[in-house]
């Protein structure tokens, strides 16, 4: 049997960061075909749901980058790949060699979603803590308030480019992590960061959700840096025509762009959905 795997910001979600009613349609289609689909993706399981809600995503699901696997049915997360503590240590002492505030997102009793952060560095880590303070099922805390046995699923951070890639250099000795960054603001010449263990990568979650279904053959569609270990886990990956150059090298092959359905349209076609 077939499993479709899809990112979503600049994937399966138009650039209003929603399912477009085409796309929901085509969803629907592969439903009642019985072909089977989930997502794996950069966002947590907070900043998804509403997204999913409605559109029949059942199955196992990967977050943060396949740090947490949460299991619907279960109503829990079934797998997950926390830093560990010299891990920890090794990213926060990078960052504040770099002058940039580290923001510890983690995982505590009753599957609680909250973010630590020491003081404050500068206008932009205030700004970063007011925008993470801001969405829903996130708390926000001072680093002295972090429990001692609180899992941290990640380490995030924006500042300067050059201070960004300092930080990437710095911890490129550590094999227990993986690294992943990019432009937050060209004109204002910040980029951001996200460090989570090396295990937990959207190719490692691909395989957890192809031995859990038996799928024969996994189909994915992704457009960043994050998506190419999905990619080589993958018999199929596609990669919209906004998606970064290196994505587009590694793709089976190039298809329409995120905003104009371009996944769905894909869909339709390859398997049959019909067009009406």
């Amino acid at each position: 049997m077939d499993l479709i795997v899809f990112d979503l910001d600049g994937t399966l979600l138009n650039a209003s960061s929603q399912i477009s009613p085409y796309t929901a349609e085509t969803l629907t289609r592969l439903s009642q075909r019985g072909i089977a689909y989930t997502v794996a993706t950069g966002r947590a399981l907070h900043a998804s749901r509403g997204l999913l809600d409605g559109h029949r995503f059942r199955l196992s699901q990967a977050y943060k980058n396949g740090v947490l696997i949460w299991d619907p049915g279960l109503g829990d997360y079934s797998h997950h790949n926390f830093l560990t503590l010299s891990e920890i240590q090794h990213v926060v002492e990078a960052m504040l060699h770099e002058q940039v505030t580290p923001f510890l997102f983690t995982l505590e009793s009753g599957n609680q979603h909250r973010v630590y952060h020491p003081p404050l560095a500068d206008e932009v880590a205030e700004r970063l803590a007011e925008n993470f303070d801001s969405r829903p099922g996130v708390d926000v805390f001072p680093v002295a308030q972090l429990p001692p046995d609180a899992e941290i699923t990640n380490a995030s951070a924006l500042g300067a480019v050059r201070s960004i890639e300092a930080v990437q250099q710095l911890i490129g000795d550590e094999p227990g992590l993986v690294a992943y960054s990019g432009t937050a603001q060209e004109d204002a010449g910040l980029n951001w960061i996200d460090i989570h263990h090396v295990d937990a990568t959207k190719g490692t979650a691909v395989e957890v959700f192809k031995d859990e279904l038996g799928a024969s053959r996994v189909v994915c569609f992704g457009d960043s840096h994050n998506d190419l270990s999905m990619f080589a886990a993958a018999d199929e990956c596609y990669a919209p025509s906004n998606a970064k150059p290196e994505v587009l090298a590694a793709a089976t092959a190039v298809i329409g762009h995120h905003d104009e359905d371009g996944i769905a349209r894909f869909l339709r076609e390859r398997f049959e959905l019909g067009e009406a």
